[in-house]
This record gives structure tokens, C-alpha cells and sequence, in this order.
């Protein structure tokens, strides 16, 4: 069996994909998807707060969603469910799994990769203590309160203020919960400021930052949890600890792009995202093989997946129309505190309107002006009155800044002091 395009994950980012692959002009597409429905993680997510840069209103996530499952169907472009993608080759044969066809493999002209991202697990973390039952992460407790109808505890405490914690930390009170604390190891949250006020500030629940679990009691059930400030390398700093009883600790810890697949087939990943190191048109390093969403880098909000993922479809549109074309590549380099960008290289050939560069910061920063130099010359600044490494910037290059320098070579992303 052979398809144009292979796009690998049904959740937000895929069906952004398919849809504007599809609207390109390439109908020839395959969506496969290794969970039971369309939609991805937004299924859990019934909290409100989606939508508003997509479609200017405020949607829950199966709302959000759903929007994009009705693109997809009323286009007719076809999906597995239930489907897991075993090995995916260099020459781009993608072999399946699921319970109806059993083993197959399928030839594409090009994929997409949009398998999202998984938590951090405690064997990640090596935290102290026993092992017993009420360590859940963060997701895994929406997924047990949001669909299953399952609360997984009454005296909580929370590791890590990443977004889904924040969101939990609300969700179990509203359910009849006791949060008790939010501890964060950085020195700043992980999570949008917005979700610090909504979730923590508006219910009473502490947020201790530079904190860590330093003990988990409890033989069969969790019983409580030991916090401690921790120093400038993270170390727990001895007279600092504060016992908690609880019954559950969630796990807030990061989120890990989904790249076997993508690690296997031979894409080059970046250190520091865990995602393909990707160009312009968001083409990994292997030619006709792209990447969208929170496989490439974690995201804060879906609308940006959405935006991200659609341009990864018309790219992979262009590719199967195309084929193979020759490519001149000006690495995006970067200083004073961006810890990444992405995309990691531009030609400025492929630019059609303009390409959007995300990226992050190391730390908190306030009263900065993030510079673009092209050749030496600034092309372009913003100012900023803060930023923090929670909330992901960007900053859009258009064609005409390309075309007033045609022999470009050195494309410089800096923060300077304002």
C-alpha cells in the first residue's frame, strides 16, 4: 500500500497537518493514530482556554478538537485508530500494527511526525522514599478525574508547576481535594503565568519554588511527602525540610518529545528540545520527513501547534509535488539566553510570506530587547518587558528582510539589555 503523506498521531498537531496538506492540493493522505479516537490529549483537557488565537473564542479541548476531527472527516481523509507505527525506514516504509490488519507495512512519498510528547516518570527524577501506591503524574490524574470519573486522592501534594500540574492543582480542588503545596525546583515556574493565578493564587494553594521532594512515607498507600529548599545546583540544603501528610504526590516534571521512532529512523535530534533538529519548512534532516507540535519542541498553548503543524502540511504538499530540491542552509545562531530556536536552519529560497522562529530563555529575564542581525546589520527588534523560560517567544522574519540581503550567510537571534 503506498500513500503521498503518512502522518503519525491524530491529536492536534496531525489533524492541523492533514488538513492544510489537504487544502495544498495533496489528497492522497493516511492519518494513523494508536489510541482509540481522534484528538489526542485534548480529549482529557476539558478546562476552557483553547482556541483563542485559532478562532478568537474561548473552547475546552474536546471543543478545540473537535473542530479539527470535523475538518478532517468533511475533507473524507482517511485514519487508522487503534494503530501503532512498529519502525519507520530511511527510503520512508512505515511498518503498522493494530488488532483488525495485523503486521503491514506502508509506503510514503513523505511523513509527518506528530506523536506528541509523554511526562517525566518518577524513575526520571530519583526521588528518595518508599514506593508505594498515590504517585501518579499530573496527566495521568486528569485522564483518571476527567474521563475514567476517578478521584485519586484527597490530601495532594504536587511536584513540579509545569501546566498540567497547575491545571490539576484546580481541577482536584474543585472535586473536593486538598492541595497542600506546589513545589518547584527552579527558581521560576514552569507553567504560563495565567495558570499560576487561575489554579494556585485563586484557591489559596502555595507555590515553593527552589523546592524538592526529598522523601516519600508510605509503605502500601502514600502517608507523606518531605520538601526542601534546594541550592544554586539543586541540592537539598539540610534544616529546610517541611512534612507534608498527604495520600497523593502528582508528578509536574516536563514533558519528553515521543522520538523513537524518529531516533530509529536515523533524524537528527536536538539536545536540548529532545525533538528533530528542523529547517524552515519544519523538514527534518531526512528530505520529505517533517515534524509538528509537541514532538518537535513543547509547546504552551495548542493554538501554536496548530499554526506550526499547518505549515508542516503544506511543506509536505510541496515536497510530494517537488521532490528532492537543492537547498542552501543558514544556520539560525543565537546568544544572551535563548537556550534554542527553532527552526535550526533557514534558506531563505523556501521563505514564501514569512517563517515564525520560536524559541526559549535559560531564565527569568525583564526589560530586554530580542535583536535579529543579518549579516552583521540588525534587521529587526522587539522589546520585551519580561520573559521567562515557561512561555515561548517568537519572532517573525519576512521575505522582504531576506530579499534586502541576498548573499546572506550569518543570521543572528540576540538579547541584549534595553
Amino acid at each position: 500500500m503506498k500513500h503521498d503523506l503518512i502522518i503519525l498521531g491524530g491529536g492536534p498537531a496531525g489533524l492541523a497537518a492533514a488538513i492544510a496538506a489537504y487544502d495544498a492540493g495533496l489528497k492522497d493522505i493516511l492519518i494513523v493514530e494508536r489510541d482509540k479516537e481522534l484528538g489526542g490529549i485534548l480529549n482529557q483537557c476539558i478546562h476552557n482556554g483553547f482556541g483563542l488565537h485559532t478562532f478568537s473564542e474561548e473552547l475546552t479541548g474536546p471543543e478545540y478538537a473537535a473542530r479539527f476531527i470535523e475538518g478532517v472527516k468533511a475533507r473524507e481523509i482517511p485514519y487508522l485508530l487503534n494503530t501503532m507505527a512498529l519502525h519507520v525506514s530511511r527510503d520512508k516504509m512505515v511498518t503498522l500494527i493494530n488488532r483488525t490488519d495485523g503486521i503491514q507495512t506502508v509506503e510514503a512519498k513523505a511523513i509527518i511526525f506528530a506523536m506528541g510528547c509523554r511526562e517525566r516518570s518518577r524513575g526520571a527524577l530519583n526521588i528518595p522514599g518508599y514506593r508505594p501506591a498515590g504517585i501518579y503524574s499530573a496527566g495521568t490524574a486528569q485522564r483518571l478525574v476527567n474521563i475514567e470519573g476517578f478521584l485519586p486522592g484527597r490530601e495532594v501534594v504536587i511536584l513540579g508547576s509545569g501546566d498540567i500540574g497547575l491545571i490539576m492543582a484546580r481541577r482536584l480542588t474543585l472535586e473536593g481535594a486538598k492541595v497542600k503545596v506546589v513545589a518547584e525546583l527552579m527558581p521560576y515556574s514552569g507553567g504560563l503565568k495565567r495558570n499560576i493565578v487561575q489554579c494556585l493564587d485563586d484557591y489559596g494553594i502555595p507555590l515553593k519554588l527552589s523546592h524538592t521532594v526529598v522523601d516519600i512515607r508510605g509503605k502500601k498507600r502514600v502517608e507523606g511527602v518531605t520538601i526542601a529548599a534546594v541550592d544554586a545546583n539543586n541540592r537539598p540544603i539540610p534544616g529546610t525540610e517541611e512534612d507534608y501528610t498527604c495520600d497523593t504526590l502528582l508528578l509536574s516534571c516536563g514533558l519528553i518529545p515521543e522520538n523513537e521512532l524518529s531516533r530509529e529512523m536515523g533524524v537528527a535530534i536536538n539536545p536540548v528540545t529532545n525533538g528533530p533538529t528542523v529547517n524552515e519548512s519544519l523538514e527534518t534532516s531526512i528530505p520529505g520527513v517533517f515534524a509538528a507540535g509537541n514532538v518537535l519542541h513543547v509547546h504552551d498553548l495548542v493554538d501554536f501547534v496548530s499554526e506550526e503543524a499547518a505549515a508542516a502540511g503544506r511543506a509536505a504538499a510541496a515536497y510530494v509535488r517537488q521532490g528532492d530540491a537543492k537547498r542552501h542552509e543558514i544556520p539560525v545562531r543565537f546568544e544572551g539566553g535563548v537556550r534554542y530556536t527553532v527552526p535550526s536552519t533557514i534558506d531563505p529560497s523556501f521563505v514564501q510570506d514569512a517563517v515564525t522562529v520560536r524559541f526559549r530563555v535559560g531564565s527569568v529575564m525583564k526589560n530586554r530587547i530580542v535583536s535579529v542581525w543579518m549579516d552583521g546589520e540588525r534587521a529587526q527588534k522587539k522589546r520585551r518587558q519580561i520573559m521567562a523560560p515557561g512561555e515561548m517567544e517568537e519572532i517573525k522574519l519576512t521575505r522582504a528582510q531576506f530579499d534586502a540581503h541576498p548573499a546572506l550567510s550569518e543570521l543572528l537571534i540576540r538579547i541584549e539589555e534595553a
